[in-house]
């Protein structure tokens, strides 16, 4: 009973019980006594009417003997009575009922108040258990008071009546309501209940069943919500199983190489010139893991937001400079021609290793991507509020389909070499995002340029300016 009590069908058809119930309740005390004060008051204000009306008529000397008093009473359909204040005391001198007594009115306060203070009153009083409306007003010059009496017993009657049907209908109200919430709110519940199920379903990995819901209220818009998260997570789930699995394969390459030159290491006959060759591969293989090392831990960094920048005035051209000098020999190697052309006002507000970071990535990926004797500039600038780092090269260019994929984590151009682990430029977008900046390409047949933008920054005092330059 208590599970019953906390499902959610449950306590939307009580919240619907309880609303109607109190919507029922006020209209109850709204309407009953206003009813009973409503009814009461057009009757005692009905015989105020009367009681004056008779006044005039004794004024224009009609005398009140026992047949005028009988024919008022039909006249009007009330009890009327003629009394006489003797001694303060009011006196019944003619009923139209008959049986009238000073007794009578002893206690009647409409009466007592009308006698001592000798103009009209009018209001409610109970003789003998039982409630009537009365008006007196004083006749022949005080001499007298006229005083009509009915009795309002039906007008509570009909007010009683109303209660019952009243009480007898938000008896059905609050049924119908019952029945019609439970019925309703178990459609909100089996509703939610898909979505739950469906929370259940994407929470253990499963994403293949969409989460539908057709109606156009706020359900409905949580199910799509939750129809975009499944899409989401399922994007998710596949991307990292591609990454892991390149991972691995990225991991397991360098390390069967590494394995096998050791295996032909152990052979006793290589000569020294072989073995050094072995050894220069396993070293090549060596820098490949720990590079691919630092780029896995860097992605996971940003991935889990751990990843901070500062922000600090950062010389791109004397960046730019360190990076041709840098390259110089991988440049010589591979028989590209590295250059510079540098502006000395390009400053940036970043963080200068990161951006030592990005710079090297750019300035690796142009010349190991690209044909020997290839031409690689490297040159830094303004564009309006920017600055800029840019490595340009005269290769073969990157095709238009494939330019999306570029900052894809383990993507590699078709025809490019193996030695890079496909990270660097995915790495260079999140980095220079996080700088509030980004990596831009442009790319046709024989020229491609990789821009660095970042936000500009001011000229730092000439200290801080010899610290960068010598860095």
């Amino acid at each position: 009973m208590s599970r019953f009590f906390r499902s959610v069908g449950a306590q939307l058809s009580l919240a619907l019980l309880l609303v109607v119930a109190v919507a029922l309740g006020v209209v109850y005390l709204t309407i009953v006594p206003s009813l009973r004060s409503r009814l009461v008051d057009a009757r005692v204000a009905d015989l105020e009417r009367n009681a004056v009306r008779l006044q005039r008529e004794t004024q224009r000397g009609v005398r009140p003997d026992s047949g005028i008093i009988a024919a008022w009473a039909d006249v009007t359909g009330t009890r009327v009575l003629l009394v006489q204040p003797v001694a303060g005391a009011p006196l019944v001198i003619d009923d139209s009922r008959g049986g009238g007594s000073t007794g009578d009115l002893q206690n009647d306060r409409i009466v007592q108040r009308a006698v001592h203070s000798g103009r009209p009153q009018h209001g409610t009083v109970e003789d003998g258990g039982e409630h009537y409306a009365e008006a007196a007003v004083p006749i022949l010059h005080g001499q007298y008071f006229l005083v009509l009496r009915d009795s309002v017993e039906n007008r509570y009657g009909t007010v009683e009546l109303v209660q019952r049907r009243l009480v007898l209908a938000a008896g059905v109200a609050l049924a119908i309501a019952l029945l019609l919430g439970y019925a309703g709110a178990r459609m909100f519940a089996g509703r939610i209940k898909r979505l739950e199920r469906a929370a259940d379903r994407i929470a253990s990995g499963r994403f293949d069943e969409p989460v539908v819901d057709t109606r156009g209220d706020e359900l409905a818009a949580l199910a799509a919500a939750f129809d975009r998260m499944r899409v989401r997570l399922a994007h998710l789930d596949d991307a990292r199983r591609a990454f892991v699995a390149n991972a691995s394969h990225e991991l397991r390459t360098p390390l069967f190489s590494l394995g096998g030159f050791l295996e032909l290491l152990d052979d006793e006959e290589l000569d020294d010139a072989t073995r050094r060759e072995f050894l220069a591969s396993m070293r090549e293989q060596v820098d490949r893991l720990t590079k691919l090392a630092s780029d896995l831990l860097d992605l996971t960094r940003l991935d889990a937001g751990r990843l901070t920048v500062e922000r600090e005035p950062v010389d791109l051209g004397a960046l730019a400079r360190g990076l041709v000098e840098e390259f110089g020999p991988l440049a010589a190697s591979t028989r590209h021609t590295l250059t510079g052309s540098l502006d000395d006002a390009a400053f940036a507000e970043a963080d200068e290793l990161r951006a030592l970071q990005l710079g090297r990535i750019l300035v690796e990926n142009a010349l190991l991507h690209t044909p020997p004797d290839t031409a690689v500039d490297v040159r830094a600038g303004k564009r309006g509020d920017a600055a800029v780092l840019e490595v340009e090269d005269a290769g073969p260019g990157i095709p238009p389909e494939q330019r999306e994929q570029l900052f894809e984590r383990f993507f590699r151009l078709d025809g490019t070499r193996a030695s890079g682990s496909g990270l660097g430029l995915a790495i260079a977008k999140e980095l220079a995002e996080l700088m509030d900046g980004s990596v831009e390409v442009e790319s046709e047949p024989g020229r491609t340029v990789f821009s660095l933008v970042l936000p500009g920054g001011s000229h730092p005092p000439a200290a801080i300016s010899r610290e960068i330059a010598k860095a």
